[in-house]
């Protein structure tokens, strides 16, 4: 199947939300677990980075404003998204790269990058997309990268109002099942660990770091 003819989770879940996300999160808290996430990856100069799933670019301009010389690269399935993020960092005066693309097809040679950020977007997948998705990150981080993913899951179902409202127990069953640290390990990753776990507005939500 060619890219075109795949679907995706739209950023906001719906296109005509899309001007309400980075609002809505904000106040959600997620803005603060994104840049906890950055501070405890804490890239240095001369590093690649990617954001795989970067939406709006939150994340993507937080790298970029904050950890000066690390190289950005942020990829989305959604065009609209997209072109928001790249407004976005036009307006603050940031560049970083865009790219349009799915998480288990990164069009990226291997070992490309030091670091590969996610955050709040594995739920969204299928499990046979996760399983691509962290295949393909593998593949394309350097031999001593590391991939750190926020989402929702912890060590119990305790995921909060919000994260019930807006997605269904299917989504979130291998985020409160332990099965995120499994898919990393048969993905090729040596060692997996919890880097923080925290309760919030959008239900409890877990940092990960795969080497």
């Amino acid at each position: 199947m060619s890219d075109a003819a795949r679907s995706y989770v739209p950023a906001a879940g719906h296109d005509w939300l899309l001007p309400f996300y980075d609002p809505l999160l904000r106040l959600l808290g997620a803005h603060a677990i994104r840049e906890a996430m950055v501070e405890d990856a804490d890239p240095k100069p001369g590093m690649c980075v990617l954001d795989v799933g970067c939406g709006t670019g939150s994340l993507v301009a937080e790298l970029v404003q904050h950890r000066p010389g690390v190289e950005v690269t942020g990829l989305d399935p959604d065009p609209l998204a997209l072109a928001r993020a790249r407004r976005k960092l036009d307006v603050a005066g940031l560049e970083a790269r865009f790219d349009e693309g799915f998480a288990d097809d990164l069009p990226y040679a291997d070992a490309s990058f030091d670091q590969v950020f996610s955050s709040f977007m594995f739920h969204h997948l299928e499990r046979n997309v996760k399983e691509g998705m962290l295949r393909e990150v593998r593949r394309v981080l350097a031999a001593e990268g590391q991939l750190h993913l926020v989402d929702f899951g912890g060590e119990k179902q305790d995921d909060g109002f919000f994260t019930r409202f807006f997605h269904s127990h299917d989504e979130l069953a291998d985020n409160f099942s332990g099965t995120i640290p499994e898919l990393m390990k048969a993905a090729g990753f040596r060692t997996v660990r919890p880097v923080s776990t925290r309760r919030s507005l959008i239900g409890r939500v877990t940092h990960y770091e795969a080497r």
